[in-house]
């Protein structure tokens, strides 16, 4: 999907003004910056990565395999239809819709990675579902970063207008699995009033390359949004998942799982914002971690002045199949107002003894029962979703991911 010839005037003077501010900011040091005290990145030289678009999909191996579904046109699908097209090109023929939209949900000034997404991007797609919409089939997008040593600025934007509703699966590849590069990602999803929003999110890049991702959801009264993410590949990186509930009755569920080995490195910052009364939230995190590997998981819950009646949770859990593995869970509250319900729980352990002792007294082996113990572990997450593609296609992906995991 790359950026059509024409680009309009708005677009242009987002991109000029970006590159004008890009000259002021620095890479955040590590330890030195609220949210990147455990994310090294001082040998990071963004400079060295020349942007350059995404390749083919056909050349990567995707982690989830979809039949049929939507794919991204650039016909124009006609009066009352879902729009679902190249971002760049959308934004000549639907200029209304991402004009108001584009840089509205994520909008961080003082991220060089977001500014930098800003002036540089190259391939994305704009999903617009009218008012009352419904999709009957899931819309598939893959992002493919193919040029080694090269920069893949990408970006996302979903708006669902009133009551609309439609299911989203992205994923995030490298066409060579062995190849160096960066891949610097936006992802902006603006749910209206009465829709709903299911948002299937996997990351399978080289584990040789860097990631970084600024992701954040507004809901607002009475919609929902249920989001997976998956994050499976990269070397080092660090990924901003943050849902803002904006309208009363809004909800959003949010499940994360990841698997890592080697010395690779992820770094997960979420937040929930309770910014109305009467909305919920859910989210789980679940990782495993091999080899030398390390993960960070911190999260918050913010609970605004005002949205009384608030009911929040949020756990992360982490299993170390290696003795030099390594995880941090920091979960955090902040509220505002006197009538809420919020919880949170994290957890970091070893493979049970006991566990391996009960299955192996049933006439398992000691590699089948722990194996038998891990993927019961993160196979837990799967139980939050109802049987049907999700839940089969996210627990294939697991299966996979965890073969390798294990076997490192």
């Amino acid at each position: 999907m790359t950026q059509a010839v024409a680009e309009p005037q708005f677009l242009a003077d987002r991109r000029a003004a970006a590159a004008l501010a890009l000259a002021a900011l620095e890479l955040p040091s590590f330890g030195g910056v609220d949210g990147w005290e455990f994310t090294p990145i001082e040998g990071l030289e963004l400079d060295s990565f020349t942007p350059a678009p995404a390749g083919n999909e056909e050349g990567a191996a995707p982690l989830i395999s979809i039949e049929g579904g939507i794919r991204a046109s650039s016909e124009d699908p006609g009066p009352g239809a879902a729009v679902v097209m190249p971002l760049a090109l959308a934004a000549e023929r639907y200029p209304e819709v991402v004009q108001q939209h584009l840089g509205s949900v994520v909008a961080d000034a003082g991220s060089p990675f977001v500014v930098r997404n800003d002036a540089l991007w190259s391939d994305g797609l704009l999903v617009y579902v009218p008012k009352g919409v419904e999709l009957s089939e899931p819309i598939i997008v893959n992002t493919v970063h193919e040029v080694a040593g090269s920069a893949l600025h990408w970006r996302l934007l979903v708006v669902l207008e009133e009551g609309a509703k439609a299911e989203l699966w992205h994923q995030t590849l490298s066409s060579d699995p062995e190849a160096e590069g960066l891949v610097n990602g936006v992802v902006e999803l603006v749910v209206g009033a009465s829709a709903n929003l299911r948002f299937v999110d996997a990351q399978g890049l080289s584990e040789s390359s860097w990631v970084f991702g600024s992701q954040r959801a507004v809901i607002e009264r009475d919609a929902s949004l249920d989001w997976i993410t998956l994050g499976f590949g990269s070397a080092n990186g660090k990924i901003f998942l943050e849902t803002k509930l904006a309208g009363p009755g809004a909800d959003a569920r949010v499940t994360g799982a990841y698997a890592t080995r080697d010395r690779q490195h992820l770094d997960y910052d979420t937040l929930q914002e309770h910014a109305a009364p009467d909305t919920t939230s859910d989210l789980a995190f679940r990782g495993i971690l091999g080899g030398r590997s390390h993960a960070v998981w911190r999260g918050m819950i913010q609970v605004d002045e005002g949205a009384q009646r608030t009911d929040a949770f949020q756990e992360s859990r982490n299993l170390l199949v290696s003795r030099k593995a390594h995880a941090d869970a920091i979960p955090g509250l902040e509220i505002l107002a006197n009538d809420v319900r919020c919880t949170h729980a994290a957890a970091i352990a070893q493979v049970d003894p006991e566990q391996l002792f009960y299955l192996r007294s049933h006439g398992l082996d000691e590699a089948g029962a722990h194996r038998l113990v891990v993927e019961g572990f993160l196979h837990a997450l799967v139980e939050r979703f109802e049987e049907g593609p999700v839940r089969e296609a996210v627990s294939a992906a697991i299966d996979t991911r965890l073969q390798l995991t294990l076997a490192a």
